[in-house]
């Protein structure tokens, strides 16, 4: 973690220097009248909105939640590991691996064959496949989340808080002024409840779940269908002779229907989903009157010969499964050519079922793929179309985890007989969730070729960090002072690019290397896209972060001899940047050449966009690829374009 570089200053590092317009939240200042981007909504998708938009304060965000204050206990608590490499860059990822429980095995119970009303293991599957990701997947109340984001944005320099106790009651949009264009009806949910507020903004993003009346008000419907199956989640605490207790289960009976165990923080909290009774086409799962005592029973007919006895149920609801996501996840109608001005994320544009533990993770993914894009039109580093990249991004993404849920829902519920495969002693429901490791992991997703993702024309270059995927980190040493560390964890959610250079192995520190005429054309050259697209007042890196892996190790190596660019003088007083230059570890924590598949002979260049996805691999001396590429994203600063035009 890096920080004073703006001059000492004691406290908590995290903190930052407070903006003096920020707003004021005391009782009597009331509600804005104009904001730049309105939330609706403070679960997982918002929340990390509003915590990526806070890290720039010339953004005016405005958070609202209908429920009267953040929330304490009960849904989602799965974090997959690609959300933890997302939590990693807003910098809890290390609190979130110390307050949670770590998914290391799943285990696998169906009925035994010698006495099939009880159950009998039947296998064990690693949950984290090796070098999937260098994250865990955990397992933490989903309001902790909430708490790790809310003091992410109150430590921010506007200070946001949720506005609790205001929800979107409707919202208009002014296409004939660019001056926050879209009016937002406000509808008190606390002790005035039923007044109305007016905010203009001039983005607004629906993170208000299935009945969101954002997506409403722009034409949005879900579409899909119901399995018909009532299913119950339970938090408890409780003694139990079952001896996987402490390990994530999926415990499938001859009669009785299935469970889903996730043991929890804490060492003793753990959760049970547990299949219920089947519903008619046209009956909602309210009908039933079902209840935890109806889960807990069912729980130990299911587990038979082993019992659960509860001492406590912290939270509990009954739900059906459903599949079903809208046509769009913007305002803008198809065959308009507009660039869109509302938005929706998570169970408000796609709901599916909580099995593969996909809500919370795909919701918070949404948001941080339209985050960083909204920063760079408010910053005017972009153009305004660069928003439309959202729908067409994250809908393809939404359209996979549906399908592939719905595939797991149905298997899930399936009788034991149903789930046997042919000429196979593994249950379907096994082979399946191997199938499924990269997905349910959250490292399945890949964004097709576009402006904002090349064509794969030299992925043979680093074959381990695919085009459109995540950027899959691995060790290194930073050479400045000898640290071992992940690469991908320099990436903060900062709305940077980042440009790793892997240098050939005939590349040293010696000047006239491929990455010392790398650096040089960054630094010198009119045709750099850090030199065009930073503005004259900014860090050399505010736009485009420039790091170099090398082959040797750091005993082989001369920083002082590194290129200008690798070492630069940042902020107002001027002070050295001593941690952009990384080597090989040599400590046996892995060989980032060896495990990325980057090519040892030439080297090559990975282009990272803000939200962690590989945008491209070049060659080292592709100037002229690396150049038009930002060409085709990017806008020169104001001033700039005024000395061009004169």
């Amino acid at each position: 973690m890096q920080y004073y570089l703006e001059g000492f200053r004691s406290g908590d590092p995290d903190v930052r220097e407070a903006a003096p317009c920020r707003r004021e939240y005391s009782g009597l200042s009331g509600l804005p009248e104009k904001v730049d981007v309105l939330i609706a909504g403070c679960g997982p998708a918002g929340l990390c909105l509003a915590a990526q938009l806070s890290q720039f304060p010339e953004i005016d965000v405005m958070i609202v939640e209908r429920k009267p204050g953040p929330m304490e206990k009960g849904q989602a608590d799965g974090v997959n590991t690609r959300s933890m490499e997302m939590f990693q860059a807003f910098g809890f990822g290390e609190k979130v691996k110390r307050e949670s429980y770590w998914v290391n095995q799943t285990t696998f119970w169906t009925p035994d064959p010698a006495n099939p009303a009880h159950i009998k293991r039947i296998g064990r599957v690693q949950d984290v496949a090796d070098d999937s990701s260098e994250m865990p997947h955990t397992l933490i109340n989903q309001a902790r989340i909430h708490e790790l984001f809310l003091d992410i944005m109150r430590k921010a320099p506007r200070r946001i808080e949720p506005d609790y106790g205001w929800s979107v009651q409707d919202l208009t949009i002014d296409p004939t002024t660019e001056d926050h264009p879209v009016t937002v009806t406000l509808e008190n949910t606390g002790v005035n409840a039923g007044d109305t507020k007016t905010v203009r903004a001039n983005y607004v993003v629906g993170c208000d779940g299935a009945r969101s009346n954002v997506r409403k008000a722009i034409g949005g419907t879900l579409h899909g269908d119901a399995a018909h199956q009532a299913w119950g989640v339970m938090d408890i605490l409780a003694n139990t002779d079952f001896p996987d207790i402490r390990q994530k289960c999926i415990v499938a009976s001859a009669s009785e229907g299935n469970v889903l165990i996730l043991p929890r923080e804490g060492g003793y909290l753990f959760r049970m989903y547990v299949e219920l009774d089947k519903l008619n086409p046209d009956e909602r799962v309210a009908s039933r009157n079902l209840t935890s005592e109806h889960m807990i029973a069912a729980a130990n007919r299911i587990m038979k010969p082993y019992t659960v006895d509860v001492k406590q149920v912290v939270w509990w609801s009954v739900y059906e499964i459903g599949h079903r996501m809208t046509d769009r996840f913007d305002d803008v109608p198809e065959g308009q050519d507009r660039d869109p001005r509302v938005f929706t994320a998570g169970d408000a544009c796609h709901t599916h079922s909580p099995k593969a533990g996909q809500g919370m993770n795909v919701s918070m993914q949404d948001s941080f793929n339209l985050g960083w894009k909204l920063a760079h039109v408010f910053q005017k580093r972009a153009a305004p179309s660069l928003l439309r990249s959202y729908s067409a991004e994250r809908w393809a993404e939404a359209k996979r985890l549906v399908d592939t849920d719905h595939q797991w829902a149905r298997i899930m519920s399936a009788p034991p007989g149903e789930s046997e495969l042919d000429g196979s002693d593994m249950p379907r429901i096994q082979k399946q969730f191997i199938e499924n490791l990269e997905f349910t992991g959250g490292l399945a997703v890949e964004y097709a070729p576009s402006a904002l993702t090349g064509e794969a024309t030299h992925q043979a270059l680093a074959t381990g960090l695919g085009v459109g995927r995540r950027f899959h980190s691995a060790p290194v040493v930073r050479l400045s002072d000898a640290m071992q560390m992940q690469l991908g964890h320099v990436a903060q959610a900062d709305g940077r690019w980042r440009l790793y250079a892997f240098a050939g192995s005939a590349d040293g520190s010696a000047p006239g290397s491929a990455i010392h005429s790398l650096a040089d054309w960054l630094a010198t050259d009119a045709a750099s896209p850090v030199l065009k697209y930073t503005r004259a007042d900014e860090d050399i890196d505010a736009v485009i972060d420039l790091r170099a892996v090398f082959q040797q190790t750091f005993e082989d190596l001369a920083y002082e001899q590194m290129p200008a660019l690798l070492k630069p003088l940042k902020g107002k007083l001027g002070l050295q940047d001593h941690e952009k230059v990384f080597c090989v570890d040599h400590k046996g924590m892995g060989d980032i050449f060896e495990m990325r598949g980057i090519d040892r002979t030439q080297g090559c260049m990975v282009i990272v966009r803000p939200d962690q996805y590989v945008a491209h691999v070049l060659p080292l001396g592709a100037y002229d690829a690396l150049a038009a590429f930002f060409d085709g994203i990017l806008l020169p600063p104001a001033a700039e374009v005024a000395r061009l035009r004169s």
